[in-house]
């Protein structure tokens, strides 16, 4: 299915195709972004970096796919899917997530980071930290701080 339109063309027309997502019923997308706002922050980027290819190389149960994306010169993220929410909770509870999040956590360094959820059974969700002006559904939904019973992804995407 990834042709390019050329090689796709048929009668000089564009292939058009679309997916079946049926046998994904619990499908979990997810677009993460981390932003770079101090020289110091570069290394935690790049350590996040070396973890990520790890990610990539090894490929988590229930992670479908992964894409890199660049937001900016100082902003990258990836867009990952995931068969189901279970699958994304126990990679996020796992190694190398679970230190990245406990380090980032401990010492900003001036970076922002922040994730959001869509599911196709329906919910989206979303986490904002240290980010110097709003981005994604943070530019026209209004903030509410992850506390009590929206602490976790899985309690805001059932909000």
């Amino acid at each position: 299915m990834q042709r390019s339109n050329r090689q796709a063309a048929v009668n000089g027309r564009p292939r058009r195709d679309s997916v079946d997502l049926s046998a994904y019923p619990g499908l979990v997308v997810v677009y993460l972004g981390f932003r770079v706002g101090r020289f110091r922050g570069l290394k935690a980027l790049l350590g996040i970096g070396r973890g990520l290819a790890q990610v990539q190389r090894t490929m988590p149960d229930g992670l479908l796919a992964h894409e890199n994306l660049v937001y900016g010169l100082n902003h990258i993220g990836m867009r990952q899917y995931w068969r189901d929410l279970e699958s994304l909770e126990a990679f996020t509870r796992s190694e190398p997530h679970k230190t990245w999040w406990h380090d980032f956590s401990r010492d900003f360094a001036g970076n922002g980071f922040w994730h959001e959820a869509y599911r196709l059974s329906g919910g989206m969700e979303a986490i904002y930290v240290g980010m110097p002006r709003p981005i994604g559904l943070g530019t026209f939904a209004a903030a509410r701080q992850p506390q009590g019973p929206f602490m976790t992804s899985r309690q805001r995407l059932a909000s």
